[in-house]
């Protein structure tokens, strides 16, 4: 009777039950080390997977050698806690391939450098190389070309999402209800099939919790202490598109292909931007780029061309050290979520690397509210530079950001110019968002259309106003867009501001870089532009002079409003009401000379206020 020892490897394996079922394994005493049975039981307190499996293969392992009068017996002490520290290093191993030297016995191992280093040291090996799975993984049989994700767990009926983003159901695939060795058995094929091919990778394994990618299916398992139950959801992408396929506009693709280096793509769980990300990976892979990915897990439809990589060590920044060593043109951030994976993001896109990262938000403006408190305020144009919302498959919002020193917009004194994020749309160039800080605050304020005009436009139109005042005191202006405006003046002016042949509105239009459009006003006699001022009333004021200046003094109630000063009906200029109610017009200035040359005395001036 020859003697063999086990070690966990080909224990959690389950050659050796297989062996023992086929009764291919006679004639034998089985000795299991102490502490490969010692390491299984740390690996199940811990709440991983393969510790559990371990246990289980034992307990089958002695209830048959049982049926089958084969002698089992456990050899050797427990490992003290040093060995278990250095049990990922090779000690526990080492002290069971001791056991087999004791003994006089064949090492039985699925470890390949288990049985090469036994080989060395002249122990007998009997290595058992994994067999394919002769069977199908048995949770294929709930998945079909529709079929999103599959929802398994403990005494519920197996329920999946079948559709697309943003347009599925949760149906039930059968009314049988589960139990927890249909999932423990479905857990085990999952691992099996992992170690045997290259197809499954481990990539989280937590107590009570582990995640297996295995080919395109993303499975997560979890079971007590983590859930109340056993349960098991897989995740299987049944889309992948080309960014020809988002029917892009030519302007977003050409910044796509140009300019953003600095890509968000948001969108709400389940929405479509991992596919988007995909795609932009294999779009920038196909212009001749080196394209790397972060992923946990590695779930990702790319291309072959793009490596896929995942935390290093535990953490991303480890990974982040080597990235910038392989020198990488665009890198792929899948699932930014904590803390330190947005300060990475921000670190490898300030280190010149092009960067898209991917981050669960509800609304287009929650995935730059996740950036602020991470990294400095001001960085963020330098890090992110284009927003994509991703809507039930497809791109529903872009947002462009711009960093400039302004007054925000709703505020009027120069004096609070700061520097201010400006969000726009990015087809139509709208400013819709502003942030900016307030006292100690970061603060985010919507833009109206009203408040845009009321900054930038209303200079813009205040410009125009005073340069039409030539022809008529009281022109109504109408900005269209930012290179066209309507002008609407009294008939009898609209000869003068067109010239002779069109002289002067084309001297006009190339002062003022706009296109006008000449229109008389409606309803309005010659004197109506002057008479409908003095309805409204003009302002009492007293007049002194200086040597430099001419000072107007009104009710100092109306500082902060302007003054439009008239000289016998005609329009002089605009000056704004200074503290105390006092205006100053310089003798120097145009207007001051017109003022003493055409005013013989007060009575021939005439002063009205406004708010703008």
């Amino acid at each position: 009777m020859s003697k063999i020892v086990i070690d966990t490897s080909v224990i959690v394996s389950g050659h050796i039950t297989r062996q023992l079922e086929s009764k291919s394994l006679q004639n034998v005493e089985i000795i299991i080390p102490v502490a490969g049975l010692d390491e299984l039981q740390s690996q199940a307190s811990q709440g991983k997977e393969q510790g559990f499996i371990g246990l289980e293969e034992i307990k089958k392992i002695q209830k048959l050698c049982q049926e089958n009068n084969i002698p089992v017996q456990f050899v050797g002490q427990r490992p003290s806690l040093d060995d278990i520290r250095l049990a990922k290093r090779g000690r526990i191993d080492a002290i069971i391939k001791d056991v087999a030297k004791q003994n006089n016995a064949i090492l039985y191992t699925a470890d390949y450098v288990q049985g090469l280093a036994a080989e060395a040291e002249g122990v007998l090996v009997n290595y058992q190389k994994s067999e394919k799975l002769a069977a199908p993984l048995e949770f294929l049989r709930f998945f079909d070309q529709t079929t999103m994700s599959v929802h398994l767990k403990d005494q519920n009926a197996p329920l999946a999402k079948r559709g697309k983003p943003g347009n599925f159901e949760l149906v039930k695939i059968e009314d049988k209800l589960l139990d927890e060795d249909y999932l423990e058995l479905i857990t085990t094929q999952i691992l099996e099939a992992s170690k045997i091919s290259n197809a499954g990778t481990i990539e989280i394994s937590k107590p009570g919790a582990l995640v297996v990618q295995y080919g395109e299916y993303r499975i997560a398992i979890t079971h007590p202490p983590f859930s109340e139950s056993y349960e098991i959801t897989i995740v299987h992408p049944i889309t992948k598109m080309s960014l020809d396929q988002y029917g892009m506009s030519k302007k977003l693709m050409s910044r796509f292909s140009e300019k953003a280096e600095g890509v968000l793509i948001s969108g709400p769980p389940g929405s479509g931007k991992s596919t988007l990300a995909s795609s932009l990976a294999n779009f920038y892979a196909s212009l001749g780029n080196i394209v790397k990915t972060f992923e946990s897990p590695r779930d990702l439809q790319v291309d072959k061309g793009v490596t896929q990589y995942t935390k290093l060590d535990g953490k991303f920044e480890n990974s982040a050290d080597i990235l910038l060593l392989v020198r990488p043109d665009y890198t792929v951030f899948d699932e930014v979520r904590q803390r330190d994976d947005f300060r990475v993001f921000a670190d490898l896109r300030l280190a010149g690397v092009g960067m898209i990262g991917v981050v669960h938000a509800n609304m287009p403006l929650d995935a730059v509210q996740r950036f602020i408190g991470k990294i400095e305020l001001g960085m963020i144009p330098s890090v992110i530079d284009t927003v994509v919302f991703v809507k039930d498959g497809y791109v529903s919002k872009v947002y462009d950001l711009d960093l400039k020193v302004k007054v925000p917009s709703g505020m009027v004194e120069q004096d609070l110019a700061r520097p201010v994020i400006e969000i726009r749309d990015f087809e139509t160039g709208t400013l819709e968002y502003e942030i900016y800080t307030f006292g100690e605050e970061n603060v985010i304020v919507p833009v109206s259309k009203q408040e845009a005009k009321s900054g930038i436009y209303k200079l813009a139109e205040e410009k125009i106003r005073d340069t039409i005042r030539r022809f008529d005191a009281n022109p109504e202006i109408e900005i269209l867009s930012e290179s066209g405006i309507r002008v609407r003046v009294r008939k009898d002016s609209m000869p003068s501001i067109i010239g002779k042949g069109g002289s002067t509105i084309s001297d006009l239009e190339k002062i003022l870089h706009v296109h006008i459009n000449v229109e008389p006003k409606e309803s309005e006699d010659s004197l109506g532009s002057y008479s409908s001022q003095q309805s409204r009333g003009s302002t009492p004021f007293d007049l002194s002079e200086s040597t430099n200046s001419l000072l107007f003094q009104v009710d100092k109630k109306n500082n902060g409003l302007f003054a439009d000063i008239y000289v016998k009906g005609d329009y002089v200029t605009t000056a704004r009401v200074a503290r105390h109610g006092k205006i100053k017009i310089s003798k120097r200035s145009d207007a001051g000379r017109r003022l003493a040359r055409s005013a013989f005395s007060k009575n021939d001036i005439e002063i009205l206020l406004k708010d703008s």
